[in-house]
């Protein structure tokens, strides 16, 4: 029955495989996860997605197909006790029924260790068949105690017309959607709503509620344009800050970056800025951009995100947004190199390897008498005293370590002279022994 307290969304969840939209990739004809539900062959699985893909619902779905006893928790409000309670109960659906019993997860990522660990001789000896639903990458917040006993699938954003789709059956529906309002709704309505919900059916549904509600109380037959603009207004794309959205476009603007693509960087800019990113924490990310993979090549970019980091937190949001914005293009745009990156990993890895190497006496300060009497500082060559300031052959490595070449400049930007300078006066120099 079409409840009025229960909202939209909830009304239209589907009722069968038949009226589920989306995911096709898994519900398709011939996919091994079709093709188990309508088996009816339970087995053990985390459902994987942003909000509003159906992963509740298709964990309903899996249980109705093959007659099993359903529970569903949340892992918000839910605890060790509450799965105690669904074991007796499952337990109990066996005996008496002889039916298998499906414990539905929901939030799975927000269970500890100590928490998930404590399903796991459930699902060896079969009392229960369980489904987790999560929003974050289960790689890293479900224990692999689990994953080993459960098939990973992952479900996808909404499409355009998945949701349009949605918002027409919605419309139309008298039995459970807005159908006995006898509403007409503006196409460029319905597309604005779908767009807004970005990939989200729930989303999608609450606000053609919201639309809907706002036609009957003026009296009006159609949904507009402008009721639709009105409940859409201030709706973000997808991004879950510390989640995979998160990390998944910090690293696709570094990416753009580092591929000199301007175009791209901007895009995944704006992506993050309106997902509600903090563009502080994006003018640290781009600030680091400038030191590990433009480096040498221009030291300006370095000095340009500072500013632009600055500028930010003196201008504020919008017009800060525009310096980050210069900031990134510039580095987009500028010569790369991670030569530096690159030659402080290798010295980290020699300070690691050889371990606390005595300072050479000729390279050490002498300000004392007992300093000088003990050879501090006895045959160092001062640099500026040499042609070109440069006191050839000289060795500043520690004695006992190999000779090492770690920093080499890329043919690139201003590397282009340091390189040229180095090696003119490196010419010099005694190289050998010298590790490149």
């Amino acid at each position: 029955m079409n409840d009025p307290l229960r909202p939209l969304a909830d009304r239209m969840r589907p009722r069968n495989l038949a009226e589920f939209v989306g995911q096709r990739h898994l519900l398709g004809p011939g996919k091994p996860l079709s093709a188990s539900i309508e088996g009816g062959q339970l087995h053990s699985l985390i459902l994987w997605g942003p909000p509003g893909t159906g992963k509740t619902t298709l964990a309903r779905l899996i249980a109705q197909a093959a007659n099993a006893h359903f529970i569903a928790l949340s892992a918000v409000m839910a605890g060790v006790k509450d799965i105690r309670a669904a074991v007796e109960a499952a337990r109990s659906a066996r005996a008496q029924h002889g039916r298998p019993t499906l414990l539905f997860l929901d939030e799975v990522h927000r269970f500890n260790k100590a928490q998930q660990d404590t399903f796991l001789p459930y699902l060896e000896d079969g009392t229960l068949i369980f489904i987790g639903a999560t929003t974050e990458n289960p790689s890293f917040e479900v224990i692999s105690a689990l994953l080993s006993r459960a098939r990973v699938y992952v479900l996808q954003p909404l499409s355009l017309d998945d949701l349009l789709s949605l918002l027409r059956t919605a419309l139309a529906d008298d039995e459970r959607g807005l159908g006995r309002q006898q509403l007409e709704a503006e196409p460029a309505a319905l597309d604005l709503l779908a767009r807004a919900a970005d990939g989200d059916a729930r989303r999608a549904l609450n606000m053609l509620e919201l639309a809907a509600g706002l036609a009957e109380a003026a009296g009006a037959r159609q949904l507009s344009l402008a009721m639709a603009q009105e409940v859409a207004g201030g709706s973000h794309r997808r991004f879950d800050k510390g989640g995979d959205q998160f990390y998944d476009q910090i690293s696709a603007l570094h990416k753009a970056v580092r591929g000199t693509d301007p175009d791209g960087a901007l895009y995944w800019l704006c992506r993050m800025l309106d997902g509600g990113c903090d563009p502080i924490y994006i003018a640290r990310r781009v600030t680091r951009m400038a030191v590990e993979d433009i480096g040498l090549a221009d030291p300006r970019a370095l000095t340009l995100c500072i500013d632009a980091w600055q500028a930010y937190q003196r201008l504020g949001t919008p017009e800060g947004e525009l310096a980050i914005a210069t900031a990134v293009v510039y580095l987009a745009c500028a010569p790369k190199s991670n030569a530096v990156y690159l030659a402080m990993g290798e010295a980290m890895a020699d300070v690691e390897e050889f371990g606390t190497l005595d300072v050479p006496l000729r390279l050490r300060n002498a300000p004392t008498r007992l300093m000088k009497d003990l050879g501090y500082g006895r045959n160092y060559r001062y640099a500026h005293d040499e042609p070109d300031a440069f006191a050839a052959g000289e060795r500043y490595l520690p004695d006992e370590l190999p000779d090492r070449r770690y920093y080499r400049p890329v043919p690139r930007g201003l590397e282009v002279k340091i390189g040229e300078a180095l090696a003119r006066l490196r010419s010099h120099s005694p190289t050998k022994g010298r590790t490149e």
